[in-house]
This record gives structure tokens, sequence and C-alpha cells, in this order.
């Protein structure tokens, strides 16, 4: 599991600014590379840091995609959010 302050650091080493990374977007996006690319699609943490980048920054995306992703994904597999843990 990657902190905020690690995802940054990754980020920074391989040159990589971000337009849109609201709150954790930027770590949500990169556990999500973690989990289902590297390894395969992803080789590296280079690429990865560039995956994190082309998910956030898509000029075809939206504000909010990362965590729109995220509240689909837990519907689908059926887990609850707990908002008022979140506040």
């Amino acid at each position: 599991m990657k902190t905020k302050e690690q995802v940054d650091a990754i980020l920074r080493a391989n040159n990589i600014e971000l337009e849109h990374d609201d709150g954790y977007d930027s770590v949500f996006v990169m556990h999500m590379g973690l989990s289902d690319y590297v390894g395969s699609s992803v080789p590296d943490e280079a690429h990865l840091a560039k995956y994190v980048k082309d998910v956030l920054d898509d000029k075809d995306g939206y504000d909010g995609i990362a965590l729109t992703r995220y509240l689909a994904d837990c519907n689908a597999k059926g887990v609850p959010i707990i908002w008022e843990n979140m506040i």
C-alpha cells in the first residue's frame, strides 16, 4: 500500500505532473494500476506513473473519473461505503 507522499514521489521521479489530481485520485489510480496491470501491460514503475497521468489527465475524461470508478467498483462488488467514516 502506497501513501499519497509515496505516490507523489514516484510521479516526481518520473517527471510526471498531473493537471487533474483531486484529493487521493492519483493514489487510487496508482493502486488500480499496481493491482491490475503491473507485470502485464504495465511493465514497471515508470510506465505505471505514465498510466496514472493517462487516466487522470485524459482529454476525453472528466473531473472525478477516479472517484466515479471507485464508486462503480464498490457498487458492482456489493461493498457498502460508510459515508460517515469518510467525513
